[in-house]
């Protein structure tokens, strides 16, 4: 879904997938559990026999660095935290949740509803701009690829 959704909405034409693992550092080899190498590193494999170029699974404490991002186009993580926490940390008032493979477009700001602030002022509707601009340039494509 992710493979496909990365090369028909935002023009990736052959997209890298980075695929963390579940254990603390990807399960050392199954010294620290063996999810990785028994459940994941097999979904990795059947992914690359049907052409996506998919690898891992990586460390997640080690694979939103910089020079580690520079690596692949989409971060395929194992639970909501493991994702949203490096997300949130490099663009907390910026960053938008797409949620791919729908048959319709659904976008959301990434901080979240912020009820404990609400009516106070200090909002920031960055986020929500940002989701609502993106919603708007995947509806407008149709199918054709839009820049990220």
């Amino acid at each position: 879904i992710t493979a496909a959704d990365l090369k028909t909405r935002f023009g990736i034409a052959r997209p890298r997938l980075a695929v963390a693992g579940l254990n603390p550092h990807a399960g050392e080899g199954g010294a620290m559990g063996v999810e990785d190498r028994r459940v994941i590193q097999p979904a990795i494999e059947q992914l690359r026999a049907e052409g996506i170029d998919a690898f891992g699974p990586l460390p997640a404490d080690t694979m939103f660095h910089a020079r580690a991002r520079a690596g692949y186009d989409a971060a395929l993580c194992m639970y909501h935290d493991q994702a949203l926490i490096p997300a949130k940390t490099l663009a907390f008032d910026e960053a938008v949740n797409v949620t791919l493979g729908l048959p319709f477009i659904r976008t959301s700001p990434d901080h979240g509803t912020a009820f404990d602030i609400a009516g106070q002022g200090i909002a920031r509707a960055d986020s929500l701009i940002a989701a609502l601009r993106l919603a708007r340039r995947l509806a407008d494509s149709g199918t054709e690829a839009v820049a990220a």
